[in-house]
């Protein structure tokens, strides 16, 4: 007869972790001050079907509150140009993550004042909902910076290129269509 030991892992409801919209981790309203900590939790983050976030281990799953997105991407690498250009996004959690087909650019504009916020897609959640990275506004100036004229699904528009993929980061003032 063969023994096997099944560990059913532990509900643990909702734990006491925030992520802040500038991408600072609290546990219990404290900072976590060790990035190799930070890291450590981000390997074992998981975006939920419904769209919320937990952590999630072999032994254990807990929900926790994320105020925006999990990730920032806080600096650009790129190389070539044109649609042979690979744009590099390092995160606060030092991951490197290249922009392309399984990791697309989006951007969505705020209601009121119609700014752009920028996000980059990390890994798939276990439904619908990627976790995501906003592209702080250092790094999305510089996207900007590498930004071309371009068509998107008949609309003139600026985005950039990455992996063979154009992304849009807006659509062109009319009268300023592609040359």
């Amino acid at each position: 007869m063969k023994n096997t030991l099944t560990r059913v892992r532990a509900e643990c409801g909702d734990l006491p972790f925030v992520i802040k919209r500038d991408g600072t981790w609290l546990c219990r309203g404290s900072p976590i001050n060790r990035k190799p900590m930070v890291c450590l939790f981000a390997t074992v983050l998981q975006r939920e079907a419904d769209g919320s976030y937990a952590l999630e281990t072999p032994a254990e799953h807990g929900k926790i509150q994320v105020e925006d997105v999990p990730f920032i991407a806080v600096e650009l690498e790129w190389s070539g140009h044109g649609n042979q250009q690979s744009l590099c996004f390092r995160t606060n959690t030092d991951q490197c993550v290249t922009a392309g087909r399984e990791h697309p650019i989006r951007i969505r504009h705020d209601l009121l004042n119609c700014e752009p916020t920028p996000y980059l897609h990390i890994r798939d959640g276990k439904g619908q909902f990627p976790l995501e990275a906003r592209i702080n506004r250092a790094t999305y100036y510089e996207l900007v910076a590498l930004a071309e004229p371009g068509s998107l699904q008949g609309r003139s528009v600026l985005g950039v290129w990455s992996e063979g993929v154009f992304f849009s980061l807006g659509d062109l003032p009319a009268g300023r269509e592609e040359q």
